[in-house]
């Protein structure tokens, strides 16, 4: 089973500009190389630098058919064609045609292996080995370990190794030495791969992965070969000779392509898999022939089998030879630990696991061969993929019209080989089984090929162009206006114009029959709606206006709220929509539309009588379908529009409503809001704490709001708002849309105050009004079910408790954190009158034994302390008395009593206490 996750493994996209149309790509070392110009013509591009700037771009010596880099000695390997005549050639010190005019160095392979020398001073230049061979060749692979270069013919693998010949400090040459040959009799392979020792051949419908070992001893060995291939498996004098390759030539072919017998039944190979000690008899005689250095080791080398695997496509189910065409053959080492690039050419250590991947149609096979070979996943693709590519983090695939990307398991394998104990009570690794993911399909237009260098995938893609005819070159670019017009949008991006350079180019569509093509509109939508376009010039904004009042009239009020359109006409925008108007229901978005036009018209007259036309609500709704009429931009970009201004000095009741409504309809985030209204009142003067519109707005959107964390992030800043201006006092405030009264009406967060709290800050209290309102609202939130107190206490520390303002918000903040001794201390010495509101509303349930362990004694010393004078203490304390005698039997009562012979004043709640409990 796959499980699907439409995740984007992709931060960013960049569009690299070739000079000519591109051909074949390859990449490596951070670098794009494109073959362009007809093959003859190779530029590199930087993939690290914004924008994928140019490095340097050279000739070649003939057609390229095949490319490739290799990042250990950083060279390029070419296959190229010149007169009939396939030639191997490599390209190294490319860096040094930045300047574009550097001399050339053109020379054989070995040239300085056999102990030439440079004439005169070393030169600073690009050198092109030729590399001859017996052979044609077919394909090449680089090996990211050593550098050095695998050659596929058509009946054997050349290995070159590669050698570094230091010539100063500054300058090196690279060469390479043909150093063994390994024929393959009846295989002739389409790609081949190379890392670390382990050599991997792909044919049509067979793949086979070997590995060079060097023995101990002196007598030459081939692991999986019999007595008689291994009589001729080393130095020329002992290779095979064209006859006996010739005989197992034949004796293979007939053993693959099956045979007739005597009823006309053709018999064919059926599927195959032989893994390690199996691989050996798999069919294929592979022998070694040593063309090294003669002071080299001979004589050591031998042959592992590893891996073989054989497909055939099975006709009685439909399938047909492509369904079974194999493709994407490679290597994929993976280190865990330095894998810096040594000064000689490779790597300083070897790799600790070694992935084989190859695929099929509609099926991928990933294999662990360094240390016993073993299937690791099994790709199943929804459909059939043109070329895959195997990373540290996914496996990526193209088809047709798609990028797929899956999850891959091997960071799993190398975790566990480099600790076969790593699951514990304290860290767990996947399991290598675990299935592998589907994370995205994303869809593009004629993709051709896909590689792979780092953190960068490149894609080269050209659309397939039916028509025939050189005139209608302006109609290719709409080939997408009959279905997935979307799919378009890529390749306008790719091209590289402007929006006003595409308009220009489509401008001699608007007479033609079918008019602008559904490609070119998408992208001009997808321009004006995404806020990607450029600020358009008056004349370009008035064209847009044009095409979508011939194309897409109903796009028009969206289409004259972008940014991009600010300097379009007012007249023109709104003659196209009293034309749409007419033959049409009038909707919010439109009339909103005119009314902002009207507004830059400056005729406020008009602008009224389309603000008229609907409710408050229905224009809320318009907004929320056209939030642009608000504002622009997004993230620190944010920035209000006339509208918003207007609506800022006229309704902003409307203002702050719409707002609300785009948060919670995910078109404005929380921070955008407080930019925008920070922006839109900048030029105020308002209260300390932010502007009184963006407090507006957090109380409004606090009534809405259904998002925990929402709801949160808005009390700490409504309760530092308030907080803040309790605590100067600043009279400099604008009115508030909401009242506190309003607030407790219409908002669950905000509580009735505490009956013991209006007591101390009574409606008249001596505050100045503004800010009683604040006042209200912060202990409103204080006696409401949802603020957290304990998130505020760092903000109490600026708010004095000298007065009853004060003291109310410390004394709520305390009691919700149930410190109610001290609040019932602080009160007796500031506000004795409110202590049996406080005990009545507060030392219910659990606390209501605080009456009389804390309160009646507190009482009692400070009535006796005041002579009996205080009849606010006195009154208390005959209060607290009626609760305790209800509460308490006589015995409990009696040990409460103080013994200082003021028993009389007790007495009678003493027998009202009596007398209740006979009753009971």
């Amino acid at each position: 089973m796959v499980h699907v996750y439409n995740c984007h493994p992709f931060a960013s996209q960049q569009i690299v500009q070739a000079e000519q149309e591109p051909g074949l790509v390859c990449c490596g070392g951070g670098v794009l190389f494109v073959e362009s110009a007809g093959g003859c013509k190779i530029e590199a591009f930087q993939l690290e630098a914004e924008g994928c700037p140019l490095i340097c771009r050279y000739a070649t010596m003939g057609t390229v058919q095949s490319i490739l880099h290799s990042e250990i000695g950083d060279y390029l390997v070419t296959i190229e064609e010149k007169n009939n005549v396939t030639y191997l050639r490599t390209y190294t010190n490319w860096r040094y045609q930045v300047a574009e005019k550097t001399r050339v160095g053109v020379r054989l392979l070995g040239h300085f292996l056999r102990g030439s020398s440079m004439r005169g001073a070393p030169k600073e230049q690009m050198e092109i080995i030729e590399i001859p061979l017996f052979e044609r060749p077919l394909c090449v692979a680089c090996c990211g370990v050593t550098g050095d270069l695998l050659v596929g013919c058509p009946k054997s693998l050349v290995l070159f190794s590669l050698k570094r010949q230091a010539l100063n400090d500054k300058l090196s040459i690279l060469d390479f030495e043909r150093c063994l040959i390994l024929h393959l009799p009846g295989l002739s392979p389409q790609q081949v791969a190379i890392c670390a020792g382990y050599i991997a051949l792909q044919a049509e419908l067979e793949v086979l992965v070997v590995k060079l070992e060097r023995l101990p001893g002196s007598a030459p060995t081939q692991m999986s070969a019999d007595k008689k291939s291994q009589d001729h498996c080393l130095v020329p004098k002992d290779m095979i000779t064209g006859a006996e390759h010739n005989n197992e030539i034949e004796v293979r072919k007939e053993g693959l392509a099956g045979h007739l017998d005597q009823d006309d039944f053709f018999i064919f190979p059926k599927h195959q898999e032989l893994l390690g000690d199996r691989a050996k008899d798999c069919g294929v005689k592979v022998s070694l022939e040593w063309t090294g250095m003669e002071s080299e080791a001979r004589g050591i080398l031998a042959i592992t089998y590893i891996l073989y695997r054989r497909f055939a496509p099975d006709f009685f189910q439909g399938c047909t030879v492509e369904d079974t065409r194999l493709h994407s053959l490679q290597f994929h080492p993976v280190f865990t630990s330095n894998q810096e690039v040594c000064a000689e050419g490779g790597r300083g250590v070897e790799p600790t696991c070694v992935f084989c991947f190859f695929s099929l149609p509609n099926t991928g096979y990933m294999y662990s061969v360094r240390g016993g070979v073993e299937m690791v996943s099994v790709y199943q693709y929804p459909e059939k993929a043109q070329q895959a590519v195997l990373t540290d983090l996914f496996l990526h695939i193209i088809t047709k019209n798609a990028l797929q990307c899956f999850s891959v398991r091997c960071s799993a394998v190398a975790a566990r080989a480099e600790d076969p104990y790593i699951d514990t009570t304290m860290k767990a690794c996947p399991p290598i089984t675990m299935e592998v993911c589907a994370l995205r399909i994303q869809l593009f237009i004629g993709l051709k090929a896909l590689c792979h260098d780092r953190h960068h995938i490149v894609l080269l893609t050209a659309a397939d162009v039916e028509t025939r005819e050189d005139t209608e070159r302006a109609a290719r670019r709409n080939l997408f206006d009959k279905r997935d017009c979307h799919l378009a949008l890529p390749y306008y991006k790719m091209s590289g114009l402007s929006v006003t350079e595409v308009i220009s180019r489509n401008r001699c569509l608007s007479s033609s029959p079918c008019g602008y093509g559904k490609g070119f509109l998408f992208f001009l939508k997808h321009s004006l709606y995404e806020e990607t376009m450029e600020e358009l010039t008056e004349e370009t904004a008035n064209e847009v206006l044009d095409i979508f009042g011939v194309a897409e009239p109903s796009q028009l009020p969206h289409v004259i709220a972008s940014p991009s359109m600010v300097r379009a006409s007012p007249d023109s925008g709104l003659a196209h929509l009293e034309r749409l108007e007419s033959i049409g229901a009038p909707s919010v978005p439109l009339t909103l539309s005119k009314a902002a036009l009207a507004l830059r018209m400056g005729d406020l007259q008009l602008y009224r009588q389309h603000m008229d036309r609907h409710t408050e609500m229905l224009q809320v709704y318009g907004f929320i379908e056209e939030h642009k009429l608000l504002l622009h931009g997004r993230g620190h970009t944010v920035v209000p529009t006339p509208l918003a201004h207007h609506l800022r000095d006229s309704q902003e009741g409307l203002l702050v409503a719409a707002m609300v409504a785009l948060h919670e309809n995910n078109k404005v985030k929380l921070d955008e809001a407080d930019l925008f209204f920070q922006k839109l009142c900048g030029n105020l003067s308002g209260p300390q704490g932010g502007p009184q519109l963006l407090v507006d707005f957090w109380e409004a959107l606090l009534m809405a709001s259904s998002q925990e964390a929402v709801i949160q992030e808005l009390l700490f800043r409504l309760t530092s708002v308030y907080i803040d201006r309790v605590t100067r006092r600043d009279s400099q405030g604008m009115k508030p849309l909401k009242t506190a009264d309003d607030l407790i009406n219409s908002c669950s967060h905000y509580g009735v105050p505490y009956p013991w709290v209006s007591i101390l800050t009574p409606d008249h209290f001596s505050i100045i009004q503004d800010h009683q309102e604040d006042l209200q609202k912060l202990q409103s939130l204080l006696c409401g079910p949802t603020l957290d107190v304990s998130s505020i206490l760092p903000l109490l520390e600026q708010l004095p408790d000298g007065d009853n303002a004060g003291l109310s918000v410390h004394l709520l903040c305390a009691t919700k954190l149930d410190r109610h001794e001290s609040s019932i201390e602080r009160l007796l010495d500031r506000c004795p009158q409110a202590i049996i509101p406080y005990a009545n509303h507060e030392l219910q349930n659990n606390k209501m034994t605080l009456w009389w362990q804390k309160l009646f004694p507190e009482l009692c010393e400070r009535t006796r302390a005041a002579g009996g004078e205080n009849t606010i203490l006195l009154s208390a304390l005959k209060e607290t008395l009626v609760v305790v005698a209800m509460e308490l039997n006589p015995l409990e009562f009696l040990d409460l009593l103080p013994d200082d012979g003021t028993a009389h004043f007790f007495l009678p709640h003493l027998l009202e206490c009596s007398q209740r409990n006979l009753m009971t």
